[in-house]
């Protein structure tokens, strides 16, 4: 687990754990030094550890290490959630070589090692659906009472699904190096046969009905 002491990577760590599986925890706590100590996760490694017990084990390491862990735990390791990233517009057009590194480079390196180390493993990307750019401002949208919804005859109507294009659009270096991160996923899983999926977070028209974007590539 990337990024485990995030906000999806804690849940994911605490619902992976429930199902008896033991969480090995990786994160570095970069977002005290993109947002200050304030914002730093020290405090939510420590109540993992806590409340979990010996079904979680923390390292402090970075994703841009080419090791990252995966050669001590080999083929033990049966699913890879990589939540780990640099996830600041503001942040990535001030320093784009730290954000590429983190985000496109990062996963490559997370997405190597699974080849090498524990090919038999899924690997599910928290991807985003920046990955689309502005290319949704295009969508036909209706003034509602309270929201602007798309038009419901249109194929996106309950939500945007990968036939969605991302070229010829802004994206942002954000943006850009995210899609970097999403594609190399599905190439891993189509070049390589690995078993990747990349799910494009992002709000729902209608919180009771989420409508998540997700590209998969399980081979046959």
């Amino acid at each position: 687990m990337t990024g485990s002491a995030g906000l999806i990577g804690s849940e994911a760590v605490r619902h992976f754990s429930r199902l008896g599986l033991h969480v090995v925890g990786i994160d570095n706590d970069m977002r005290a030094r993109f947002f200050g100590a304030e914002a730093s996760t020290a405090w939510n490694v420590t109540r993992l550890s806590a409340d979990l017990g010996p079904a979680y084990t923390h390292h402090d390491v970075d994703v841009r290490d080419r090791d990252a862990l995966f050669r001590r735990y080999g083929r033990d390791i049966a699913v890879v959630i990589h939540t780990a990233a640099q996830p600041s517009h503001d942040w990535a057009a001030r320093d784009p070589f730290l954000d590429f590194d983190i985000n496109a480079v990062g996963t490559l390196n997370i997405l190597q090692n699974v080849r090498e180390h524990c090919p038999d493993s899924a690997v599910i990307h928290c991807s985003t659906n920046k990955v689309y750019g502005d290319r949704p401002n295009s969508l036909p949208f209706l003034e509602q009472e309270t929201s602007w919804e798309i038009a419901p005859d249109h194929p996106y109507a309950s939500g945007v699904d990968e036939t969605m294009s991302i070229d010829t659009c802004l994206h942002s270096v954000f943006g850009a190096s995210k899609t970097v991160a999403d594609i190399l996923v599905q190439e891993y899983g189509r070049y390589f046969g690995l078993r990747t999926a990349c799910f494009r977070g992002g709000p729902s028209p209608d919180p009771a009905t989420p409508q998540p974007n997700s590209t998969a590539s399980w081979p046959t």
